[in-house]
């Protein structure tokens, strides 16, 4: 019994792990061929980001890039375009019941009731990673990933590389 037990808590151990807390897809073009792409170049026009958060971003891209068998290059098969963006999020949040906590009449009767309510703002963060074929010049794959804490620079620290991989983590795309 105690076997299940823990096989139960190491699996559930092991969901909660796994769960990123970043929202990332990608789409890809079906006609691409995905094996002839060997070179590539960062384009960071479209890269509106500190010195510091942008150096992150390219860094561990180029990282990914070089992990999937890619090279930079100056005569490349893809050009890379990065984007980055950021969306002010306002939470409202809400605690209580408006049904009372004492009173005449039972459970539906006269009495005081006490809710309350509040909201918290922070700015949530995106990445889009746009993958060009040089020789048509036409978007082949895309890659975003959002839920970046913006507003703290540790989270960004850790997080900016995170996201990275995540995204990353869905080239070359799988054909169903």
């Amino acid at each position: 019994m105690k076997k299940y037990i823990f096989i139960l808590l190491a699996a559930a151990a092991l969901g909660l792990t796994s769960c990123s807390p970043f929202q990332v897809r990608s789409d890809y073009a079906d006609t691409a061929n995905f094996t002839t792409y060997k070179t590539y170049k960062i384009r960071i026009d479209d890269l509106k980001l500190n010195d510091i958060d942008k150096d992150r971003v390219l860094n561990e891209l180029s990282r990914q890039l070089q992990s999937k068998g890619l090279q930079s290059g100056e005569n490349p098969d893809l050009i890379i375009n990065v984007k980055a963006n950021h969306k002010k999020i306002t939470d409202i949040n809400s605690s209580g019941s408006p049904y009372g906590m004492w009173g005449w009449g039972g459970p539906f009767g006269w009495g005081v009731g006490m809710s309350r309510t509040w909201t918290s703002n922070y700015n949530e963060g995106a990445i889009i990673v746009d993958l060009i074929d040089s020789k048509t010049n036409k978007l082949v794959w895309q890659g975003i990933g959002s839920g970046i804490s913006v507003d703290s620079p540790k989270a960004k620290q850790r997080q900016i590389p995170e996201i990275m991989a995540e995204i990353m983590k869905n080239y070359p795309p799988q054909r169903k």
